[in-house]
């Protein structure tokens, strides 16, 4: 499990995000996203991408007033 924090890059997330999936995550591995929600359109969009992708999206929580959490399975 590893730990990823993508609040420096505001709204633009997606993109760093699915790099680690698609790069970094081993199979079955659990990769936890810390991200900047604004407003909110991150935290669909998020949940959208994982389930293209055909990862499974375990948890989706907000981390405090401003940021994020999605835990995700490749």
């Amino acid at each position: 499990m590893r730990r990823y924090d993508l609040r420096h890059l505001h709204e633009s997330f997606d993109a760093r995000m699915m790099e680690i999936m698609e790069k970094e995550a081993e199979v079955d591995e659990v990769i936890i996203f810390l991200f900047e929600i604004g407003d909110f359109s991150g935290v669909q969009r998020s949940a959208d991408l994982m389930r293209e992708k055909g990862y499974f999206l375990l948890n989706s929580l907000k981390f405090n007033e401003v940021d994020w959490t999605i835990v995700v399975k490749k």
